[in-house]
C-alpha cells in the first residue's frame, strides 16, 4: 500500500503534507484555453478540488465573457467572476509564434490541456492533440466543441442556445400550448461543463493505469442528448414523440406547480401512497378513493380532470399554508424561489452554497460555490478570478524558468502581457 501511494503521488507530482490534509488534484496542473462557460466552467470545478489552473487569455481583452455585462463588479464582468474562481490567467498572443511556442512549453509540463476551439483550428498552429501528444505523451488532452471531431456540422460554431435547439431540448421546454423557451441558465453548456470535468478525472486514472495519455471528445450536441435520458428512450423504444409539459411530467400524475393565492407550490406524488396523502392533506378524500385516479397510469389516463380539481384547491390557500400542512407529510413539494429567496433559505445558507472573496480590483464578491461536500477536506478560501494576464510573469518564471530578460522581451514584443493588481 506503501507504495501505491508513493507511485501515485509521484507519478502525479503530489507531495502530501505531513498531516494529509490535501485536495484531490493538489499538484495537478492544467493549461486551459477554454473560454465563455463550458470550458471555464469544468475547469473551475477542477480548480476547486486542487488543481493549478493556467487559464491563457488574449492580451487585453481576454475571455469573450469579460465583456459580458451589466452587470459590472466594479469595471469586472460579472459573469465572468461567476465561472473563473481558483485560477490563474497568462495573457499570450497566440498569432506570435513565439506566443505558441510558450503554449507548447507550458503543455510540456502540464498534465492537462482543455480547449474549446473550432475542430482544426488548434491543429494549424501546431497545437492539436497529435502536435502536443509528440512533446507530452503523458497528457490528457481535452477538447469541446459544439458538434464532435468529425461529422457534417464539426464546423459549426458552438452555442449553448443553438445546441439546445439542435438536441431536442427546447422542444420539450415550455408550456404545453406555447412556444419553445431556453432554460433560464446554459444547462447545455453547464452540464457539458460537468461532463468535461468527470472526463478529466476519468482520464488522469487512465493516464494512472497506463502511463499514457489521451484525446478526450466533449461537446455540446453529445451531452444534451445523453442527458434526454427518459424522453429520449420513450421515443427509442416507444416510438413516442416528446411533447412540452411547462412544470408537469408526461409520465407521473401529479407532479408539477400549482398556483396557490400569492405564488406556486411544486408538490410531486411519486407513488399511489403518497397520492393519498396529498389528497388527505388537500381534504379531497373523495378524490383518493375515484378510481380513476387509484393508480398512476389512470392519473396520467386522466391528467386533466385531476390537475383541474387540485388546482382548485391549491388556489384557496397562501403559499406558506400550503407548505406548512405538506411539512412532515413525507410527500416532495417546495416552493418555487426567486433568487432573492433562494439565497436566503435557511437550506442553501446551511450548505455552505456562497463562496465569498476578495478580487483586486472588484473588492468583495459572491459567486455560487460547488454542489458538493467532502467528509476528508474541505472546498474552501477560494482565489478570486484573475484579472487578464495577471500572473503571466509568475506563471513564465514558476513554471518554465525563464529569466527576467527573456521575459522583459516577450512583453517588449507582444507575444505576452501582464495586468498588475491596482493596490
Amino acid at each position: 500500500l506503501f507504495f501505491f501511494f508513493f507511485f501515485f503521488f509521484f507519478f502525479f507530482g503530489i507531495r502530501p503534507s505531513s498531516k494529509y490534509n490535501v485536495k484531490p488534484l493538489d499538484g495537478v496542473k492544467i493549461l486551459d484555453l477554454t473560454r465563455v462557460l463550458a470550458g471555464p466552467f469544468a475547469t473551475m470545478n477542477l480548480g476547486d478540488l486542487g488543481a493549478e489552473v493556467i487559464k491563457v487569455e488574449r492580451p487585453g481583452a481576454g475571455d469573450d465573457t469579460r465583456a459580458w455585462g451589466p452587470p459590472f463588479a466594479g469595471t469586472e464582468s460579472v459573469y465572468f467572476l461567476s465561472v473563473n474562481r481558483n485560477k490563474k490567467s497568462i495573457a499570450i498572443n497566440m498569432k506570435d509564434s513565439k506566443g505558441t511556442k510558450l503554449i507548447r512549453e507550458l503543455a510540456a509540463v502540464s498534465d492537462v490541456f482543455v480547449e474549446n476551439y473550432v475542430p482544426g483550428k488548434l491543429a494549424e498552429m501546431g497545437l492539436g492533440y497529435e502536435d502536443i501528444k509528440k512533446i507530452a505523451p503523458h497528457i490528457v488532452y481535452c477538447s469541446i466543441t459544439g458538434y464532435g471531431q468529425t461529422g457534417p456540422m464539426v464546423q459549426r460554431g458552438g452555442y449553448d442556445s443553438i445546441a439546445a435547439a439542435v438536441s431536442g431540448l427546447m422542444h420539450i421546454t415550455g408550456h404545453e400550448d406555447g412556444e419553445p423557451v431556453r432554460p433560464g441558465v446554459a444547462m447545455t453548456d453547464l452540464a457539458t461543463g460537468l461532463y468535461t470535468y468527470g472526463a478529466i478525472m476519468a482520464g488522469l486514472l487512465q493516464r494512472y493505469k497506463t502511463g499514457k495519455g489521451l484525446h478526450i471528445d466533449c461537446n455540446l450536441l453529445s451531452s444534451q442528448v445523453a442527458c434526454l435520458t427518459h424522453v429520449a428512450a420513450n421515443y427509442l423504444n416507444c416510438k413516442i414523440e416528446a411533447k412540452r409539459w411547462g412544470t408537469a411530467h408526461g409520465s407521473i400524475v401529479p407532479y408539477q406547480a400549482f398556483k396557490t393565492k400569492d405564488g406556486y407550490i411544486v408538490v410531486g406524488a411519486g407513488n399511489d401512497q403518497q397520492f393519498v396523502t396529498v389528497c388527505k392533506i388537500l381534504n379531497l378524500p373523495e378524490v383518493s378513493k375515484d378510481s380513476r385516479y387509484k393508480t398512476n397510469t389512470l392519473r396520467v389516463q386522466n391528467r386533466k380532470e385531476l390537475i383541474d380539481i387540485l388546482s382548485k384547491r391549491f388556489s384557496e390557500k397562501a403559499t406558506i399554508e400550503w407548505l406548512q400542512l405538506f411539512e412532515g407529510s413525507g410527500v416532495p413539494y417546495g416552493p418555487i424561489n426567486n433568487i432573492q429567496q433562494v439565497f436566503s433559505d435557511p437550506q442553501v445558507l446551511h450548505n455552505g452554497l456562497v463562496m465569498e472573496m476578495n478580487h483586486p480590483t472588484a473588492g468583495r464578491i459572491a459567486v455560487p460555490g460547488p454542489g458538493v461536500r467532502y467528509s476528508e477536506f474541505a472546498v474552501s478560501h477560494p482565489k478570486p478570478p484573475p484579472l487578464v494576464g495577471q500572473h503571466t510573469v509568475e506563471i513564465l518564471k514558476d513554471m518554465l524558468g525563464y529569466d527576467d530578460d527573456a521575459i522583459e522581451e516577450l512583453l517588449r514584443t507582444g507575444a505576452v502581457a501582464q495586468k498588475e493588481a491596482e493596490p
